[in-house]
């Protein structure tokens, strides 16, 4: 009885009895044992195959070899020697090789395949391998030659100007409907992926360039940049960080290949060196101002804002002195350029005036005589300095020493 009936008879719940657990245990073992080809064929051979193992005109074990030939034969050359050898075309068939051989004879009497003889080596004098071909028939009834049609067409109209070989009107033309290629459903939206493809630039970046002139090609330029992105850098930050060593390697594409991979931070030795050409370029644009604005005030007299001091240049502008209220003399300024530029710049000199000039030299009429004021901790010019112990010692080790010398300048004749 089975288990529905007897459930339906009321002896119990539907239950597995143990047997039948067991046999399903093995039927679970038997399907994870199960192995299978996981190789993925292209829509033409896969057609082919399919149609070969289809024809109800031959014997099976033909129809098995048949579609071995069509999963190795070249669609793009059907007509082709197929490169095969026996073992691997009885394996696919699953035959021996007694069968294998009148499968042969099935296919070459249906006009399927033709089976031609050995050719010979004429340098050798040996014979070669002999090679299965598919006739004319065969590669129509398998579709292989519908490939071969499509593909002149194709051709012709790549050939003739303004026309697509989709749909052979002009190339702006939308897709007109499914490729024979490709097997039908929505994979026709990826035909064409152009738009998220990536694809390389076909041009080198500028900064790159110089690259070529130590023997990098286009393709190995893109790989390091490829290589450095993966490092966590950019190989525009290296070449031009290390530009000067690089150009003096023996061996300039290994010692860059090392650069990528150690670990030091280019971008911020770039960014460092940027902003110190940054600064240079700024001190060198400030001197060549100060320079100008001395040139421009040259031979003319300048007064500061609270007329404490007076700044007279020279005719060639090269020399500045300077004369303050409370001081009898002037002196002479060093490196004043950049200063004199900047105080000008910002109002807090201007030019001199008559008024001006006569007030200041009005105002230094005014100014008490400067006196000698001793540093404190100093001492006055009469006083005496302090002998020590030690001083006294050191005099009379010098005494010593020119003693023997001054006797004999005092004996001499």
């Amino acid at each position: 009885m089975s288990i529905a009936q007897r459930f339906v008879a009321g002896e119990g719940e539907l239950h597995p009895a143990s047997g039948e657990m067991n046999e399903t245990a093995v039927d679970s073992a038997a399907v994870i044992a199960f192995r299978c080809d996981s190789t993925n064929l292209p829509w033409v051979i896969f057609r082919a195959a399919f149609r070969a193992a289809h024809i109800e005109e031959i014997p099976a074990r033909a129809r098995a070899v048949l579609s071995a030939l069509a999963r190795t034969v070249d669609a793009e050359r059907p007509f082709a020697p197929i490169f095969a050898r026996r073992d691997l075309l009885t394996g696919r068939a699953l035959q021996s090789m007694r069968t294998f051989y009148r499968s042969l004879d099935d296919l070459e009497s249906a006009g399927l395949i033709e089976r031609r003889p050995q050719s010979r080596y004429l340098e050798a004098g040996l014979f070669g391998r002999a090679y299965l071909h598919l006739t004319e028939h065969a590669a129509a009834l398998l579709g292989l030659a519908e490939r071969l049609a499509s593909n002149a067409a194709t051709q012709a109209l790549e050939s003739t100007p303004g026309l697509s070989p989709a749909s052979g009107v002009q190339r702006d033309a939308p897709f007109s409907g499914p490729s024979a290629n490709l097997a039908d459903g929505g994979i026709y939206k990826d035909l064409t992926p152009t738009a998220f493809q990536k694809r390389q630039p076909g041009e080198v970046p500028e900064d790159l360039q110089r690259l070529r002139s130590l023997g990098f090609i286009d393709f190995l330029i893109f790989k390091l940049m490829r290589e450095a992105r993966e490092n966590g850098k950019r190989l525009s930050d290296v070449v031009e960080a290390t530009w000067d060593h690089l150009k003096a390697a023996k061996a300039p594409i290994n010692y860059l290949r090392t650069l990528l991979q150690s670990p030091v931070d280019f971008g911020h030795q770039l960014r460092r060196k940027v902003a110190a050409q940054a600064e240079e370029r700024s001190r060198l644009d400030r001197v060549a101002r100060a320079e100008q604005v001395a040139q421009r005030s040259a031979g003319q007299t300048f007064i500061d804002v609270n007329a404490q001091r007076k700044y007279v240049l020279d005719a060639n502008a090269q020399s500045m002195m300077i004369y303050a209220v409370d001081e009898d003399v002037g002196r002479q300024a060093a490196g004043w350029k950049e200063n004199f530029a900047e105080a000008l710049q910002r109002g807090l000199i201007r030019t001199a005036s008559q008024d001006d000039l006569n007030a200041f030299a009005k105002a230094r009429r005014l100014q008490p005589p400067q006196t000698f004021q001793p540093k404190r901790g100093g001492r006055h010019a009469d006083e005496k300095p302090e002998v020590t112990p030690q001083v006294r010692d050191h005099i009379a080790a010098l005494r010593s020493i020119l003693r023997p010398y001054g006797r004999a300048f005092t004996t001499a004749p």
